[in-house]
């Protein structure tokens, strides 16, 4: 077998592991999908191929814009960069035959959450690659003499609306298959009461 074909079965593989029935029975979230999503002060390099004077590195503003020359404004956060490259290419037919462009995000810097509550160390943390709730909490010294291991809450912002969800640290330490420890994404606030 091929390396390329092991590997998409690889991931193919881990990707339907990564969401099981209990994930989906219980209601919490099964892990993100692989791509990577732009978010608010990410830095992303825009090059487009043989043009210089469009080719730059822009920062994602805090409304989810960039800003392009001939472009002017463009939505960016919530895309993937393949997303972002496709809505550039139609952009940039307009002003140039069979335009070639990359965007490459060079600094993650959107991927932020909070842990605040019975912790000894409550803040909001800059993370740099995927972390579960178990991470974070760790980042944030554990848990003081008084807190509710069995009662925390992720409060995570889901459109226009606020979704609670229940986390039993008891559980997921003891192994016993009632509480998933699951990746957070950007903006969670984890509440230890």
């Amino acid at each position: 077998m091929s390396p390329i074909p092991f590997v998409l079965a690889l991931f193919v593989a881990s990707a339907a592991a990564s969401t099981t029935p209990a994930t989906k029975r219980r209601g919490v979230p099964a892990l993100d999908d692989p791509g990577y999503r732009i978010g608010p002060e990410d830095v992303l390099q825009v090059s487009v191929w043989n043009n210089e004077p469009m080719s730059r590195t822009a920062p994602v503003r805090p409304d989810g814009k960039i800003s392009l020359p001939l472009l002017n404004d463009v939505e960016a956060a919530g895309l993937t960069p393949m997303e972002l490259r496709e809505r550039l290419l139609g952009r940039l037919a307009e002003y140039m035959p069979h335009p070639e462009v990359s965007v490459v995000v060079t600094e993650v810097r959107s991927f932020k959450v909070a842990v605040i509550g019975q912790v000894p160390k409550p803040d909001r943390f800059e993370l740099r690659s995927a972390a579960t709730v178990m991470d974070v909490l760790a980042m944030a010294g554990g848990f003081t003499e008084f807190a509710a291991r069995s009662r925390i809450v992720v409060i995570r912002a889901n459109g226009d609306k606020t979704e609670r969800i229940p986390f039993d640290y008891d559980k997921v330490r003891s192994g016993d298959g009632g509480q998933d420890n699951f990746r957070l994404r950007p903006g969670d606030i984890v509440v230890v009461p």
